[in-house]
């Protein structure tokens, strides 16, 4: 991560582009909580794709202790306690790796963006539902997902920390 800002254009159908792809470059030894602003973690496949996101972090071995995540929730009441239910699910199996997942809902949130408390903001057009349905169960793609064609999408990084001190800056010299 050396760069202070970076813009990556996904094509439609471009593979290559894995959540360990994107991400781990980002979780290293200072890492101790994430925020995930999404408003559609709610339906199964997408309830799917945080999961995996969190399965990163777990196996990046970072010194993460707090995911948290605000999402918004479905507004059918069967389906919003089935979201409900599966990442209170998710909430627990994280427990065991010492990972305390906080889940807030919002009905007005749109933008979509990860944050790292070492300064880093992915900001994801898409947000984690970046992925094209696989053709099948059986298809290649299926469970890797840089072998999985992508939405077109943009995504940009940048590191808070540099951009605040390169906002002071130009305050300084005005």
């Amino acid at each position: 991560a050396g760069k202070q800002h970076e813009q990556i254009q996904i094509e439609s159908n471009a593979t290559g582009y894995s959540y360990e792809t994107l991400f781990s470059r980002f979780l290293n030894q200072f890492l101790t909580e994430i925020e995930v602003e999404d408003p559609y973690i709610r339906s199964h496949h997408q309830i799917y794709n945080f999961l995996r996101f969190c399965e990163l972090v777990v196996k990046s071995k970072a010194p993460v202790k707090e995911i948290r995540l605000l999402t918004g929730s479905d507004e059918n009441p069967e389906l919003q306690s089935q979201q409900h239910d599966k990442l209170g699910q998710l909430s627990e199996s994280l427990q065991k790796h010492n990972i305390k997942l906080t889940i807030k809902y919002s009905d007005t949130l749109h933008d979509r963006e990860i944050r790292f408390d070492t300064g880093w903001v992915v900001k994801i057009g898409r947000g984690l539902d970046i992925y094209k349905a696989a053709e099948s169960k059986f298809s290649i793609g299926f469970c890797d997902f840089d072998l999985r064609p992508c939405h077109q999408t943009t995504i940009d990084i940048f590191n808070r920390k540099y951009m605040k001190d390169s906002v002071d800056t130009a305050e300084d010299t005005v």
